[in-house]
């Protein structure tokens, strides 16, 4: 089997199915991607999306384990003889990191005496578990993130690992209804602009301008529809007041999760996520902001387009965060505090989060003051912050200002 697919055949949830079949009746399974960015990001000559080039072959019933090896290329080769130098020198590697190795990076492709790229091993399930190694500059930062989503804490340049729960979103909160089925053909609302006395406010759309800061002001009033009065307080039923970022251009937009002072209704851009102890509210938004909650929503999300990832409505409920269930009281009075302290803090956009000094103060307070952990492992979040800032898919080519430089740990 050889078959050039979209780049979210690796983590789309509509692609589940695919990597089913694959990790059930295929065997030597290599995936190669492509990590930079504009017109060379594809193996297609003719599209201008994320391309994966998948190729496995019919197993048998001697296969026990399904390990594939994940091929992050720099670039698409130019020429034939570029590609077959390229493919003996990745088919020539033996003894190749793993996923589960820790946060040393992949085994790097040697294509001459130039570095051309990093090949990972990594689990084929029958489960259709996310392909995560895919478009990786630096493969460290997909084995901190594999680990975290495990619910362990190895950051790159620490031989310990340290235990922090983390469970899929589902099993802490829930999320609130498709935007379609609340202000679509056959939802209960329709939409108007924003009005201080809004009976019934939501956090519908996008906007540069109000997203810079944790806490946000819902952009639009629904308006109940003739007959549906009891699908309306149905929908209205699931308001709240955290909300999660469905669509994050990592390049451009700060937040990947938004706080509403009054509970609202999220709408395309912004789902919401619904807890029983509203105290949650406040550690999530911190939690999903800092460089640590942005790291497991960029793992789990479809990084097809450059500098983009998206999630859909069904996605969410996978989403790895920390098990907000395990905090203590004190721990989650903390996080008020530090809400309260940061509700109105100016961030940059995510791609310069090791340069942003408010994202910096954050990672700080999250890591230390109310996860508990030393200096040492801030310093790990804030190395961590340069690699993934780094990597080409979140980035996506833009150019960063002169004067975003990278925050030492230690400043």
């Amino acid at each position: 089997l050889a078959l050039v697919l979209p780049v979210s055949a690796a983590a789309g949830m509509s692609w589940q199915g695919f990597r089913r079949l694959i990790g059930r009746s295929y065997a030597d399974v290599e995936v190669l991607s492509i990590t930079s960015n504009g017109g060379g990001i594809s193996f297609s000559a003719d599209t201008s999306i994320a391309e994966c080039l998948v190729i496995a072959k019919k197993n048998d019933a001697n296969t026990k384990e399904n390990t594939g090896r994940f091929a992050s290329l720099e670039r698409r080769p130019r020429d034939m003889m570029q590609a077959s130098i390229l493919a003996q020198a990745i088919g020539g590697l033996e003894e190749l990191r793993s996923i589960d190795d820790g946060p040393y990076g992949g085994t790097p492709i040697i294509a001459g005496e130039q570095r051309t790229g990093e090949v990972m091993k990594l689990p084929v399930t029958e489960t259709g578990d996310i392909w995560g190694t895919v478009r990786l500059q630096d493969g460290s930062v997909a084995q901190t993130a594999h680990s975290l989503a495990n619910s362990e804490l190895w950051l790159p340049g620490e031989s310990e690992r340290s235990i922090l729960p983390v469970a899929h979103l589902s099993r802490i909160g829930s999320r609130g209804w498709h935007d379609i089925n609340i202000a679509g053909s056959g939802g209960p609302f329709t939409r108007t602009p924003p009005s201080p006395t809004a009976t019934y406010p939501a956090l519908w759309s996008h906007s540069a301008r109000r997203e810079t800061r944790l806490l946000c002001e819902p952009d639009t009033e629904l308006r109940v529809k003739r007959g549906l009065e009891g699908r309306a307080a149905e929908a209205w039923e699931t308001r709240s007041r955290s909300h999660i970022n469905r669509d994050f251009r990592f390049n451009s937009q700060p937040l990947t999760a938004a706080f509403t002072g009054a509970r609202s209704i999220g709408g395309r851009a912004w789902p919401n996520v619904l807890f029983d102890d509203l105290r949650f509210d406040y550690v999530f938004t911190l939690w999903m902001n800092s460089t640590l909650g942005m790291l497991c929503f960029w793992w789990h999300a479809n990084r097809q387009q450059s500098g983009r990832g998206t999630t859909s409505i069904s996605a969410i409920d996978s989403l790895p965060i920390l098990d907000l269930r395990v905090l203590s009281d004190d721990q989650l009075a903390t996080a008020e505090r530090i809400f309260e302290e940061f509700r109105d803090k100016e961030f940059l956009p995510a791609y310069l989060a090791d340069a942003d000094l408010n994202r910096d103060l954050l990672d700080r307070r999250v890591v230390m003051d109310m996860l508990g952990f030393d200096e040492d492992i801030y310093l790990a979040v804030r190395r961590l912050a340069q690699k993934w800032c780094a990597e080409p898919s979140v980035h996506g080519g833009k150019a960063r200002p002169r004067d975003a430089r990278p925050i030492p740990g230690d400043s």
